[in-house]
């Protein structure tokens, strides 16, 4: 009877990993089927597509700024900032959750420095 109530007071679905709060750090916590890629510009409109439509993805890291340019079936998407080679190869993976854009006045020079991943501009095109 002691198991039997145990069973009853518990959630059998939930694994400890899911049972407790992870702090949202942008990532998916685990592999999934249905995975969107959200982004957020600095005045907080959100904008999101599904990674089963990403179709080919480019970086450019000529100077100081790079430029990340994905191709979805349905539009084209353009990442500009600093340090996105991390971002890239997140992407390839169809890790980020959520790409959040900074004003470029916030930039400062310990951040052109750093390795840091920083996104200062989003640009999305419909495909033709």
């Amino acid at each position: 009877k002691l198991r039997y109530d145990q069973m009853r007071e518990g959630d059998p679905s939930k694994t400890e990993e899911t049972a407790q709060p992870n702090a949202d750090n942008g990532l998916y916590h685990a592999p999934g089927q249905a995975r969107n890629l959200c982004l957020v510009w600095p005045d907080g409109k959100r904008f999101f597509l599904n990674y089963a439509y990403l179709i080919a993805g480019e970086l450019n890291l000529d100077g100081e700024k790079n430029v990340i340019i994905l191709h979805f079936s349905s539009h084209t998407v353009t990442l500009s900032g600093y340090g996105l080679e991390a971002l890239f190869r997140e992407l390839l993976d169809h890790l980020p959750r959520i790409i959040f854009s900074i004003d470029e006045r916030y930039v400062t020079e310990n951040d052109l420095g750093s390795k840091e991943m920083t996104v200062i501009g989003i640009s999305i095109q419909k495909a033709e």
